[in-house]
Order: structure tokens, then C-alpha cells, then sequence
């Protein structure tokens, strides 16, 4: 759906703006909710899919396993719809002069779900955990700003330290974080779920706190049978301001987009990610004002993978000819019934630092420009591409006419390369098995720039699964990362954002909505920012 929350890895087509939330009133097509009685023991269920790992906050890059562990933890901070930082376990986060340390201290009295206390304790150990290459979290990198994490987690060679020296325990509340690459962002950053604390006891077996996962959230965990359901309950002892206004959430396993919405329809689920494309045209009358039209921050390309015999060491032009073979507009307004918009950049709407037309050229649809570049560029090895996606959520459809509008212009043979699901379709590219091409949809993570361009094509970022690397791309990330000023950062980011013309790591294609619905079960549903349910302020009627 949608994720390094990674930018985690969004397992359908979605983007855009920070103001918007979902629209929609109580109510639907032939509905009669207006004088049913809410119960606030009542389970909202969602069209979910099975998350690829176990339910370890730092080892979790894509949407299933996000929306879960989201209900059930609580971090530091969070962003509103406006894109400002909200305080949530921390009562502050405050840098020095030169962005090189920052304060946090927490609001006390929070505790996880087994009682343990959450304590400044919990975070360091948490982090210091996650970093240790040992342990096998693959949102690692995201400590990378963090004194002695190169100590901990290096390049090559053995580790020379179990800690970083940049986290330091104040007292119960207070710790402070230094930072090797002072960057005036780093707050936003806290909002991952990787910078989510841990329990004691989750260090101790992690494996079996993967399948039965203590947070500190508005949820507790009850239940995982695996590719069926997780549930979670509502957890009476949380102090955070999301306290949810329904009993649980059955979180419901689908491998086919279409059965989860034909049980939306019939009241068998109460929402869903995205309707499949096959229902764009019909959704808004099956729901009537209970359909769900909404923006959000997310970004869908399709990305070479630059490990491959195909790739390796190809001539630009043949990519930017290809990206130019995409008839965007005819494909938004077709296949996905005016509901998607083109991309015009590598940036989601609605982030700062967002520029409209980063690509340029390269991201509108030229027949004959196309065919010059590929053939200036050598033509793609073997004349023939295909692109990887994962079957369970509505990609056959837009893949089908992006390789048609390719084919048809080019003469280059393009092809779909269906996953069963997206957990096997996030481990073949975590493996580095991708045969050419892969669908990658990313959402932000938190609200700037730098988290669609530094976590997704930096050399070695975790996010970076092509294995793209620019070593001018790299200087111009530094340099926006040494600004003093998050506004500066965001407007160095963007000239980074441009150098991708030059290089093409990935073909940007749409920005997307949340194209939605929700039951007669429910008063209202809506999304956020990030293209997720709003679950704890879902009110239930009582049956």
C-alpha cells in the first residue's frame, strides 16, 4: 500500500498534497447510518496483505507490516497535515547552534503494553540495537547520521563498537543524540517508525517479539495468523492524543485487490487501500458519499535495476528515451479514469522542497525524441524489458499500457512480471533478483524532499535497491544535508533532484490518490497524508 512507513515501500500505485485528508460523509448510496448507535467496543477491520518480515519497527519497509506496527507504537514525534512537527512521546526535541546535538526529553508516565516503563533508556538501547549489523534490521541506515554508527555498522570489515557514541543517557527522560552529519532536518527523521522504542524483553528474543509484538501505541497486539488476520485491541493505559474511539482492528489478509473489494461492498470489510483499477469507474457510484477521493505523498516509477547484465553500465539516453515512449497523460486519463496525475519529477507533491517539472523533457511523452535517444544510446540490450510488480493490488492494468505505449513507439518488446504478492515481490528485490525493471512506490516518510532523493538514491541507502550510485548526486545530497536551516536544506535538495535528469535512477510515471471507500459499518473513514487509514478516530455502529 503505502512505506522507508520508509519511505516505506507502498505496495499500490499512490501521492499528494499535505492539506487534504480523506473526503466523505457518514452515510453511502442507499445507506441509512444517520440514526444508528455508535459502540465503542466495536472492531474496524482493513483490507490488508500479509507484511514481509516479522513486526520489528526497524526491520519494517512496506506498507502491510507499517499500518500495523503504526497502530501499535508510539514514537517520538509525529507531522500534522500541514507538514509541522507534533510532539508525541517526546515533550521536546531541540538542536544546538550547529545542528550537531540534539536534546530529547520525553513526557513522563508512558509505558509499553506490558508495563515497563518508557524511559530515555529504552530509545538508546532500542537504536543501538537496530544499528548492530548482527541483528539483520534492514532500516539500519537510518542511524547513519549518528556518531560511532560507523563504528558499529561499517562499510566493510568488522564492527569496532556495539554502541554509537553519539547517544548518551541523561537521566530517565533526557537523552541527547550527536550527530556525525549535523543535518537541520534530522527532527522529521525521528517521525520513522525505526525510532520507535523497544521493550526490553524485545532485544532479549526478538524473534518471538516479531510474532507477538509490545508497543507503547493506542493498540496492543492480540493476534497473527499468518496471510488470514492481525488483530490489535485498544489499549486503555495509552497517553497519546490519537485515543482510539473503537475497540480493535482486525487488520484482514487479501492476496487479490478484487476480492477485498467486493467484501467492501457487501459490509465484509470496512475499508480498503486503494480500489482496483478495474473499479475506478464504477466506485464513486457503488459508494456513493461514502467513496473516498483523496490526495496523498506518495510517487510511483519504475526503476532499473542497475546490478543486472541489462543495466550495468547503460548509456542515459536509452533510459531517458524510455521514459519519453510513456504517453502519461493518455494512461492517467484511460487507464486510470482521471485518477492518477502524470509525474513530472522524483519528489511526491505535497513535501517541502517539492518542484514541479524536476524532469523536464524526460518525463513527457516525445515519440520521435524517444527513438532518437535510444538508438544515440546504443538500444536496450536484448531490445526487451520487463516490469516486476506484485499481483495482489491493481498494477496489471497501468504496467499493460506503459509497455504498450513503449513497445508501440520504440519497437523495444515490454512485458509484465507479476509476483504472487508483495511480500515475495519486496524479498526478490531485497535479494537483488529483479530481472530489468521494478514497480517501486514510495511515501513519505516524513514531509521533505530529501526522503524521496537521499533514503531512495544515495550509494548504499537501504532504500536504494537498484543499486543506483551518482558520486555528484552523493556531493549535492551533502551539501543540502550541511545547511543550517530546514528551508535552505529543501531548496539545495531540489538541485540534487535536478542532477536525476542527467543519470535516471528511476522513470518517474504518476502521482496517485487514495481512491477508496468505506462500509456501512462505520461512520466515517479517513486518510492521511501518508495514504493510511486514520483507525483510531473510526467509530463503530452498533450492529
Amino acid at each position: 500500500m503505502r512505506g522507508a512507513k520508509s519511505a516505506k515501500w507502498v505496495a499500490i500505485a499512490g501521492v499528494v498534497s499535505l492539506a487534504a485528508t480523506a473526503c466523505g460523509g457518514g452515510g453511502g448510496k442507499g445507506s441509512d447510518n444517520a440514526n444508528k448507535k455508535i459502540d465503542p467496543k466495536g472492531i474496524v477491520s482493513y483490507a490488508n496483505g500479509e507484511p514481509q518480515n516479522s513486526l520489528m519497527p526497524a526491520n519494517t519497509m512496506e506498507a502491510y507490516g507499517s499500518v500495523v506496527i503504526r497502530s501499535l507504537f508510539t514514537g517520538l514525534v509525529d507531522y500534522d497535515k500541514s507538514g509541522n512537527i507534533t510532539y508525541e512521546n517526546a515533550e521536546s526535541v531541540t538542536p544546538n547552534g550547529d545542528n550537531s546535538v540534539w536534546t530529547v526529553k520525553l513526557k513522563p508516565g508512558w509505558t509499553f503494553h506490558n508495563g515497563e516503563k518508557v524511559t530515555a533508556k529504552s530509545y538508546v538501547d532500542t537504536w543501538n540495537w537496530d544499528a548492530d549489523p548482527a541483528n539483520g534490521m534492514q532500516n539500519s541506515a537510518w542511524y547513519r547520521d549518528i556518531e560511532g554508527y560507523d563504528k558499529v555498522h561499517p562499510v566493510k570489515g568488522k564492527a569496532k563498537a556495539k554502541t554509537m557514541s553519539g547517544l548518551k543517557v541523561v537521566d530517565d527522560n533526557t537523552f541527547t543524540i550527536k550527530l556525525s552529519n549535523p543535518i537541520p532536518y534530522f527532527a522529521y527523521k525521528l517521525a520513522y517508525n525505526s525510532f520507535y522504542p523497544l521493550p526490553s524483553g524485545a532485544l532479549k528474543d526478538p524473534k518471538k517479539f516479531g510474532e507477538s509484538p509490545v508497543g507503547n501505541g493506542p493498540y496492543k497486539f492480540k493476534s497473527w495468523e499468518h496471510k488470514k488476520s492481525i488483530q490489535v485491541t485498544t489499549w486503555d493505559g495509552y497517553k497519546g492524543t490519537t485515543k482510539p474511539k473503537n475497540g480493535g482492528i482486525n487488520f484482514k489478509a487479501y492476496t487479490s485487490p478484487q476480492a477485498a473489494y467486493n467484501d467492501l461492498r457487501s459490509d465484509n470489510v470496512d475499508s480498503m487501500p486503494l480500489v482496483p483499477d478495474s473499479e475506478l469507474a464504477n466506485y464513486k457510484q457503488d459508494f456513493g458519499d461514502r467513496a473516498i477521493n483523496t490526495d496523498f505523498s506518495a510517487l510511483n516509477t519504475i526503476n532499473p535495476a542497475f546490478y543486472t547484465k541489462q543495466w550495468k553500465n547503460i548509456d542515459v539516453k536509452v533510459i531517458q528515451g524510455l521514459s519519453m515512449a510513456i504517453d502519461r497523460p493518455t494512461i492517467a486519463k484511460t487507464t486510470f479514469f482521471g485518477n492518477r496525475e502524470p509525474a513530472t519529477g522524483w519528489v511526491a507533491k505535497g513535501v517541502k522542497g517539492y518542484q514541479a517539472d524536476a524532469c523536464g523533457e524526460y518525463c513527457k511523452f516525445n515519440p520521435d525524441k524517444a527513438k532518437q535517444l535510444i538508438k544515440e544510446g546504443g538500444g536496450v540490450p536484448g531490445n526487451k524489458i520487463s516490469i516486476q510488480y506484485n499481483a495482489d493490488q491493481p498494477h496489471k492494468g497501468w504496467v499493460t499500457a506503459v509497455c504498450n505505449s513503449i513497445t508501440k513507439v520504440t519497437g523495444v518488446k515490454c512485458v509484465g512480471d507479476p509476483t504472487t504478492d508483495f511480500q515475495a515481490d519486496t524479498e526478490i528485490r531485497d535479494q537483488k533478483k529483479v530481472k530489468s525493471i521494478y514497480r517501486s512506490g514510495w511515501v513519505l516518510d516524513y514531509p521533505f524532499n530529501g526522503n524521496f532523493l537521499a533514503d531512495l538514491y544515495g550509494t548504499g541507502v537501504d532504500g536504494n535497491k537498484g543499486d543506483f550510485s551518482d558520486p555528484k548526486f552523493d556531493s549535492l545530497v551533502k551539501k543540502a544535508d550541511q545547511a543550517k536551516t530546514v528551508d535552505e536544506s529543501a531548496k539545495l535538495y531540489q538541485d540534487a533532484e535536478k542532477e536525476l535528469q542527467n543519470t535516471m535512477p528511476g522513470i518517474p510515471t504518476f502521482y496517485n490518490k487514495v481512491n477508496s471507500a468505506y462500509s456501512n459499518n462505520v461512520k466515517k473513514i479517513e486518510f492521511n497524508q501518508a495514504g493510511d487509514p486514520i483507525l483510531w478516530n473510526v467509530e463503530v455502529f452498533k450492529k
